[in-house]
């Protein structure tokens, strides 16, 4: 994907701006890493909210499994997903897909995880998912309006679903618990990235 080609061209460049040793203004540096750094976040940004190809038919899990795949070099990530699980609206789908996108970025970016979890279950209410990482958890006031958080409980909101973001096992890792309602009118869904 052209995006995705931006975001790794960014990076090595950031990369090698990194390990220059130079004599040159340190100021200077500081404001090309700190543009290139935005830059990186924007192609992200824009990859993230390109539809994801394919869903309608594939259906989550199997797109899920295979983001699993693509991310098994560097992290171990785990699927689950209850026996009874039924495909859900397409707009569901695509919201749940990319927060489980954004916060497994977000734990490999900015986390010591070498585990994450992902869990799906429908109740006769709701459905619940559950995504929890091994790294070193976060403060949540610290990092509430950072684009990744923020991008997250939008579209949580966006499915009328409530959501509880919990310290794991021992203060370690994250865990972000969502309840999406099973009958019930989006209002927010006039486009499904």
């Amino acid at each position: 994907m052209i995006h995705d080609d931006i975001g790794n061209r960014l990076n090595i460049l950031s990369l090698w701006l990194n390990n220059l040793d130079t004599q040159g203004d340190e100021l200077i540096k500081n404001n090309i890493y700190n543009q290139m750094s935005s830059l990186i976040d924007a192609a992200r940004s824009i990859s993230h909210s390109l539809y994801p190809v394919n869903l309608e038919s594939v259906g989550l899990v199997l797109y899920v499994e295979e983001l699993i795949t693509n991310l098994a070099h560097k992290i171990n990530i785990s699927l689950q997903v209850m026996p009874g699980y039924e495909k859900k609206d397409l707009f569901v789908e695509v919201q749940l897909y990319r927060i489980i996108q954004e916060f497994t970025t977000n734990v490999i970016r900015h986390s010591t995880a070498t585990d994450l979890w992902i869990y799906l279950k429908d109740y006769p209410e709701n459905m619940a998912v559950v995504i929890s990482d091994n790294g070193q958890g976060f403060n949540y006031e610290e990092v509430k309006k950072g684009m990744g958080i923020k991008n997250i409980e939008s579209r949580i909101k966006s499915m009328n679903a409530t959501h509880k973001w919990k310290k794991t096992f021992l203060h370690t890792g994250s865990r972000l618990i969502i309840k999406i309602p099973k009958y019930h009118e989006f209002p927010n869904q006039n486009s499904p990235d």
